[in-house]
């Protein structure tokens, strides 16, 4: 039997196009798109396990999202990447879920979600997703790095060591940026839908 070209199949596409974003590439819309399935099919997976548990583990999606697409053949500068399109990723399918569940709640004309989908985020906790995103959306124009962290941190659930190697800086930048970020967004939200989650979110 041939031994398995291991830059070929899906673990060799994602680590080829990783090694691309290292050598200081953008970002693929192939890599993303491969990214989000993956962890579209996961966050599925896992929410139906989880009956009566209504926080979505991102942790656990995006490690699990790690080894099945890249595993063994990744390396430290791979998986640092991997993490932070991950990250990405992740809060754009969480914020596609939240707008989908607004959206039929007010009649919007959109598609009910399926049921499975649907439990990823719970009805009451759409609305302050959406005033979490419409926040961190502002705070980019001015602090794109600290935004990024809060991206890194809360909706990749990476801790602060992950997000320093995925975004390449320091854990103690990591650790400021963090404290920074959350007190803007608190004050921008005035304690309204949006702040329970950072609330909940881990120090």
């Amino acid at each position: 039997m041939p031994i398995a070209d291991p830059a070929s199949g899906t673990d060799g596409e994602v680590t080829r196009l990783l090694s691309d974003l290292q050598r200081g590439e953008p970002v693929s819309d192939a890599l993303f798109r491969r990214v989000y399935d993956e962890l579209h099919q996961l966050a599925r997976h896992h929410r139906r396990r989880w009956k009566g548990n209504e926080t979505l583990n991102t942790t656990a999606i995006v490690h699990e999202a790690y080894l099945k697409l890249v595993g063994g053949s990744g390396d430290f500068a791979s998986r640092r990447h991997f993490m932070a399109v991950a990250s990405k990723a992740m809060r754009h399918l969480l914020i596609t879920y939240a707008e989908r569940q607004s959206a039929g709640k007010r009649g919007g004309g959109e598609a009910a979600l399926p049921l499975d989908e649907a439990l990823i985020i719970p009805e009451q906790q759409s609305d302050e997703l959406l005033a979490l995103e419409e926040a961190l959306k502002r705070l980019e124009h001015f602090d794109p790095r600290a935004a990024e962290v809060v991206e890194c941190r809360f909706f990749g659930g990476l801790d602060a060591e992950e997000t320093a190697e995925a975004l390449g800086v320091s854990r103690r930048t990591v650790t400021r940026d963090w404290a920074v970020a959350r007190a803007w967004l608190f004050a921008e939200l005035s304690e309204g839908p949006g702040a329970r989650l950072l609330h909940d979110a881990d120090g």
